[in-house]
């Protein structure tokens, strides 16, 4: 089992800049693909971002050139860095890791963004 624990949301400005941070728990974390989701009120939960053991990102459409996932293996720490954000980025976003058939979920930190 892996504890996922987000930090850094809050509220910013349209074409503002957030970095969300994902801690995790466990000794093997470099094996785990990691990935950023959101849900905004009254949709389905989305990928945002995601990144295999490799170091290999994806992305969604609607974020690609302004949002960067990485990851710190020495940390055990997965970063989503949000630039010139958008009210529709208005969301609660999710950590997520995956290995294998099973996944962990952090307990999700919100992100508004006003116009």
């Amino acid at each position: 089992q892996v504890q996922l624990v987000e930090s850094g949301g809050g509220l910013v400005q349209a074409g503002g800049s957030l970095r969300l941070s994902c801690a995790a728990s466990g000794s093997i974390f470099n094996t785990r693909a990691m990935g950023w989701y959101r849900q905004a009120p009254g949709k389905q939960r989305e990928l945002v971002a995601g990144i295999n053991s490799s170091g290999s990102t994806n992305y969604a459409d609607s974020v690609k050139g302004r949002f960067t996932i990485s990851r710190d293996n020495a940390k055990n720490t997965v970063y989503l860095q949000m630039n010139n954000l958008k009210p529709e980025d208005t969301a609660v976003y999710y950590c997520r890791a995956a290995w294998g058939p099973y996944d962990s979920w952090g307990q999700g930190t919100q992100v508004t963004v006003s116009s």
